[in-house]
């Protein structure tokens, strides 16, 4: 009895040295790295529309990638982002585990080219999402969701807290004729040591995951775009 105690306790010991090692190196070296993946120091640094609307988030990430085509080529895949919709250009069986019915799609929609301000891009099929709160064709998209705002598209919290978030899509065309995409998220929420799991160590970490595959998706599928335009029209 006392050898099968001393193995559990041995065990438990092992766990819990496991989950604080690997959790101080996911603190130290890779959360610092994906905060920032593939952006450079002025893009982190960089004051970019929307930041106003959360002034005080506590999660503040800003990824980048470079894409052969021009602003006005990438355009039309950001603005037709959403469930229902273009999709989110990441791992759909992930969200379709979720049962977000999610499906990334592999052309322009031009039915989903006409997005406004006030509009509401979807994120499950029971109409929750985000609405947009900054729209500057071929520059910025941003959208804005808070708990505190009445409305439908809120997520469950729970009562007497909330939470805000902001997702921002911003082109930036290069003197090559390429473009930088520059995606930032922030998140508020109420400070709760629940909260603070839940958000810094599962929600944080997950949503790199999500959006490093967005990218690369919208990285692909506007230079596809662009080298089957070039072949169909090649120049004399």
């Amino acid at each position: 009895m006392r050898k099968r105690t001393n193995w559990f306790l041995n065990f438990i010991g092992m766990f819990f040295f496991l989950v604080t090692t690997g959790g101080a190196i996911y603190w130290k070296w890779f959360r610092p790295k994906h905060q920032r993946w593939g952006a450079t120091d002025d893009e982190v640094n960089r004051t970019l529309p929307g930041d106003d609307l959360l002034p005080n988030a506590q999660i503040n990430v800003t990824h980048a990638v470079t894409i052969e085509a021009t602003p006005a080529e990438i355009w039309p895949w950001l603005v037709q982002l959403g469930q229902g919709r273009g999709g989110f250009y990441s791992y759909d069986w992930i969200e379709n585990a979720m049962g977000l019915d999610i499906h990334t799609a592999p052309h322009i929609l031009p039915e989903h080219q006409d997005l406004k301000v006030g509009d509401i891009i979807p994120l499950a099929p029971d109409g929750f999402g985000v609405p947009v709160a900054i729209l500057e064709p071929e520059r910025a998209l941003v959208l804005h969701g808070d708990t505190r705002t009445p409305g439908k598209n809120a997520p469950p919290v729970k009562a007497g807290e909330f939470l805000a978030t902001s997702w921002g899509f911003y082109l930036f065309p290069q003197t090559d004729g390429a473009t930088r995409l520059v995606e930032r998220w922030r998140t508020d929420w109420t400070p709760t040591p629940v909260n603070e799991f839940v958000y810094r160590g599962f929600l944080e970490p997950a949503a790199f995951v999500m959006e490093r595959k967005m990218l690369l998706t919208l990285k692909a599928r506007a230079e596809s775009m662009r080298t089957f335009t070039a072949s169909a029209h090649p120049t004399a």
